[in-house]
């Protein structure tokens, strides 16, 4: 397999994580200080805490994705190990943050690192357990997927449309909801059906595979996508 990534843009990334979350611990405390030791201040003290709790969830934000090891990009690359060279993975490259192309077709993948139950219900996705103080401090809550997966694979349509005179030879894009966190445990009632496949990391080749047997992408259209990504 072929890796892509945008190096330059995951070391400014980080670069940035560790300082919006040094810069929000040091507001925060700032913020606690004066409400105890100036109460009088208790304004000053009150936008302080909320610019370090501002502060503290761009570090957050940014962390998840470019500050801590393994990133998810990393992880992406460990679990698709073993595909051959006829597939690309990209990663923080336009149009999306994670796309894989190859014989199993174009494929947004769309990493969480949630912990606890990960339940499907009534076309909404919906994390359950885990720890409150966790939740709000130290990772993202899992938001709406259900729209994230719209909109990247309409990031990746957009894209594609510039480079081909008829959108009939785009190929279908496709989104996985790839669950990196071990502690992740996914629940879909049969009688539900996400949008997207929805996979812990370690079941994420497996499921690429599979879909390669339905060759829903030729190797000429891979290559052609393939090319249109390297040069972009």
């Amino acid at each position: 397999m072929n890796i892509q990534t945008n190096e330059p843009l995951v070391r400014r990334n980080a670069r940035i994580a560790q300082f919006a979350m040094f810069s929000g611990l040091i507001v925060l405390a700032g913020g606690m200080y004066v409400s105890f030791k100036i109460p009088e201040l208790f304004g000053l003290s009150l936008a302080a805490l909320m610019l370090g709790f501002t502060l503290s969830q761009i570090g957050i934000y940014f962390s998840n994705r470019w500050g801590r090891r393994p990133r998810p990009d990393e992880q992406i690359n460990q679990a698709l190990k073993g595909l051959d060279g006829k597939y690309t993975v990209y990663h923080y490259r336009k149009p999306v943050s994670h796309l894989l192309v190859g014989p199993a077709g174009v494929w947004v993948l769309i990493p969480h690192q949630q912990k606890g139950k990960i339940v499907f219900s009534k076309g909404r996705w919906k994390q359950r357990g885990g720890n409150l103080y966790m939740k709000i401090f130290a990772q993202e809550g899992l938001g709406r997927p259900d729209l994230e997966v719209v909109s990247e694979i309409d990031n990746v349509h957009h894209f594609l449309a510039k480079y081909f005179d008829d959108e009939e030879k785009i190929p279908p894009i496709q989104a996985a909801l790839v669950f990196t966190n071990s502690n992740a445990e996914i629940e879909i009632p049969e009688d539900e059906t996400p949008p997207a496949e929805t996979v812990p990391i370690n079941k994420l080749k497996d499921m690429i595979r599979k879909k390669a047997k339905e060759k829903t992408l030729s190797q000429v259209k891979a290559e052609e996508i393939q090319k249109i990504l390297n040069e972009a």
